[in-house]
């Protein structure tokens, strides 16, 4: 719980409507990746949407084909 209260507002806010269940320090590792690549906040988080998207694809392709 303490690596989920050091996380900026912004990060507890998108966990918290997560699909995912996010680790603390991975959604920090890839919103500093996406922020450091965008210089935008708004922008990381549409790339942390974007990888949360492809991960829910990729789980759902391996329940119905596997």
């Amino acid at each position: 719980m303490h690596e989920f209260d050091q996380l900026p507002p912004v990060l507890r806010a998108w966990l918290a409507h997560a699909a995912l269940p996010w680790r603390p320090r991975s959604v920090r590792r890839a919103y500093d990746r996406a922020l450091a690549l965008t210089g935008e906040p708004s922008s990381a988080l549409s790339e942390l949407d974007r990888l949360e998207a492809l991960q829910l694809a990729k789980d759902t392709s391996l329940s119905v084909g596997g």
